[in-house]
């Protein structure tokens, strides 16, 4: 990659992750629990969001990385699952599907606006951020905690077949979370960059 490019690539995960996060922070608002709105994280100000590690350092390991495995985090949105009592059943798998949400819709208007041709000069940007934000959605659907597809398959097993008590244990260490999820990367690797591409290319048409 260009210098400019992984710049550009950089910044693309950066602002993703940040609204993924701020989108948990709003679905729990709606919901019923202010936790994000007091800790002033419902802002797309980034200085709040930024990690260094999953917002800078490991946006440029991808970057400078080939393959398919394009990743980043910002510092988490606290919100209280026991606050949602607007949505008591589901309360939790929303606002974990908010943030993977939030990327596919960015993914999507890059998308039509590579479809409908309104800027044509700039179709490869595009296809990046489209790429990246599919990449984010896939990766964070993983069921594996601390992702937020570990929160919404808690949602839908039942409590007796006991994912709950697995889940918080591994919350409670979550680079070990993260280390089953850089293991089954590498081991699925072309399968997962396959995947990612192949959506991408669905929503651009190119």
């Amino acid at each position: 990659m260009e210098i400019l490019d992984i710049i550009f690539v950089i910044a693309v995960i950066m602002f993703s992750v940040i609204i993924h996060e701020v989108m948990h922070g709003v679905a729990a608002d709606a919901l019923g629990d202010p936790t994000a709105r007091y800790a002033g994280r419902l802002t797309l100000n980034p200085v709040p969001h930024i990690d260094i590690f999953g917002s800078i350092l490991l946006p440029i390991l991808c970057a400078l990385s080939p393959g398919g495995f394009i990743f980043g985090w910002a510092k988490p949105v606290p919100y209280n699952p026991y606050n949602l009592f607007r949505a008591p059943r589901w309360g939790e798998a929303i606002v974990a599907a908010a943030g993977p949400a939030s990327n596919l819709a960015i993914a999507l208007f890059a998308g039509l606006l590579i479809r409908t041709q309104l800027f044509p000069d700039i179709a490869s940007v595009l296809m990046y951020i489209v790429a990246i934000n599919i990449s984010l959605m896939v990766l964070n659907l993983i069921p594996v905690p601390p992702l937020d597809g570990s929160k919404i398959l808690s949602s839908i097993l039942p409590k007796s077949f006991g994912y709950d008590a697995l889940r918080d244990r591994m919350e409670q260490n979550p680079f070990l979370g993260f280390g089953v999820v850089l293991l089954i990367i590498v081991i699925f690797g072309n399968a997962f960059g396959t995947l990612v591409y192949t959506i991408a290319h669905a929503i651009s048409g190119i």
